[in-house]
């Protein structure tokens, strides 16, 4: 009897764990609806065929600095993660030899459909990657976090055509509800005929396709004054890409109304953690008609910058592939 007893309590908080969903939190954690269920080796992303790794489980004392010292930026970018998504219980991916990271990028060096073109930013959905090319070589690329399936980025040919240093959610506000959600160093290069804007912007970077259509690039400044973590940012792609792309273009004149945003969602759907996938309603006035205070960084009242001569952004492939947990893999674990 008490052992049919104790089966059945062991039986029903399994259940609940699978079932609960806890609120949105500073820190993220592990979740029941993530794709990946927390192991970012399940998904599939061709350019690491030719990089052998081994499957790297996250202990409460671990950080990507205590396992990797200096080397842990590489690692990383090799996952597609920023410092705040790797906490303990989920599972990454660590290259047998580091020094293979050190060059690594998915996207080819040269580029031919870019060559005729100053300024142009390749996406690949399949490898969760950019690269800004100028005239078909690449200058620099980093990791990006897209729409996840059911909201995917969409595929072509576009042009950017708008900026805001400074953008921020107008329908979105922080965990605290106190401040509206900050979507840093935007850039718009696409609004559907639904008339909902795609732009490439700072975001949390969980490791996997997250947002809502938009395209997010790493800022740990941004993380840093939303949740104060990391301590030290380092990680600064959004800064370095909007600077490239968008900060010399003439400003042709200030947007005042802005078309839905196609990030409705300020965070990761299976967690609610991540930051900067927002809507900007058109005629709401919370951020165009009044600037909006969040910590060390006034947002700006006029709206987006309407700009000529933007880069040319290329969105290519389908979102990677999750393969299938074995079911002895939670023995390969560290």
């Amino acid at each position: 009897m008490l052992r049919k007893i104790f089966f059945t309590l062991i039986s029903l908080s399994f259940v609940a764990i699978l079932v609960y969903k806890p609120a949105a939190i500073s820190e993220p954690g592990a979740s029941a609806t993530d794709a990946a269920r927390e192991d970012l080796t399940r998904i599939e992303y061709p350019s690491e065929d030719a990089i052998s790794w081994t499957p790297r489980f996250i202990r409460p004392q671990d950080t990507l600095e205590s396992m990797f010292g200096n080397d842990w930026q590489y690692v990383a970018r090799f996952n597609r993660v920023d410092r705040r998504h790797v906490y303990p219980g989920m599972t990454i991916k660590v290259p047998r030899d580091i020094e293979q990271l050190k060059n690594y990028c998915p996207l080819p060096a040269e580029y031919e459909p870019a060559k005729r073109h100053a300024k142009y930013i390749l996406v690949s959905l399949t490898e969760q990657w950019l690269g800004a090319y100028e005239y078909g070589k690449l200058m620099f690329s980093m990791p990006a976090a897209t729409g996840m399936d059911g909201h995917n980025t969409p595929t072509g040919l576009f042009q950017v055509d708008a900026r805001d240093k400074n953008h921020a959610s107008s329908l979105y506000k922080t965990e605290d509800q106190l401040e509206q959600y900050p979507m840093d160093n935007a850039i718009r290069f696409h609004i559907g005929p639904d008339n909902v804007s795609y732009w490439i912007h700072a975001r949390d970077l969980p490791g996997k396709p997250a947002s809502h259509g938009c395209i997010g690039v790493f800022d740990e400044a941004m993380q840093n004054r939303q949740y104060g973590i990391p301590a030290e940012p380092v990680l600064l792609e959004s800064e370095k890409l909007y600077k490239w792309a968008v900060a010399d273009l003439k400003q042709v004149y200030k947007e005042d109304d802005d078309p839905d945003d196609e990030d409705d969602n300020p965070g990761d759907e299976d967690d609610n953690t991540a930051v900067g996938d927002n809507n900007t309603a058109v005629g709401d006035g919370s951020v165009g008609a009044e600037a909006v205070e969040t910590g060390e960084i006034l947002y700006s009242a006029g709206g987006p910058e309407l700009v000529e001569g933007g880069p040319i952004v290329e969105v290519v492939g389908e979102n990677p592939h999750f393969k299938s947990p074995g079911f002895f893999s939670f023995l390969t674990r560290e």
